[in-house]
């Protein structure tokens, strides 16, 4: 049979994933875990695009890139997760206008 997966499927299904994140940050602005996970899901789009990318080249740049930039976004994840938790703690919620009032 022919039925390959060529670059085309990879780069259209970063793109999907690429366009639900940007819903998610744009479609819920009430919920801060959401948005954070939209943003998780844009930079494995990227990831996706480099890796696809670079195994089309025949070139390990791309993947040592995304290598990087899972390394970037796991510390990412953490410190928004942390600073979510102390957030919580002293508001009680953590619902983004609330957030809002923090400005000095």
């Amino acid at each position: 049979m022919g039925l390959e997966i060529g670059l085309g499927h990879y780069l259209t299904v970063a793109a999907i994933l690429f366009t639900l994140g940007v819903f998610g940050i744009f479609l819920n602005r009430r919920n801060v875990i959401v948005i954070l996970m939209s943003v998780e899901l844009m930079l494995l789009a990227v990831n996706l695009n480099l890796v696809a990318f670079s195994a089309h080249l025949n070139d390990l740049q791309g993947q040592v890139f995304a290598l990087m930039i899972l390394t970037v976004a796991a510390a990412e994840a953490a410190i928004g997760l942390a600073i979510l938790v102390v957030f919580y703690r002293n508001r009680g919620s953590i619902a983004v206008d609330d957030a809002n009032q923090m400005k000095g």
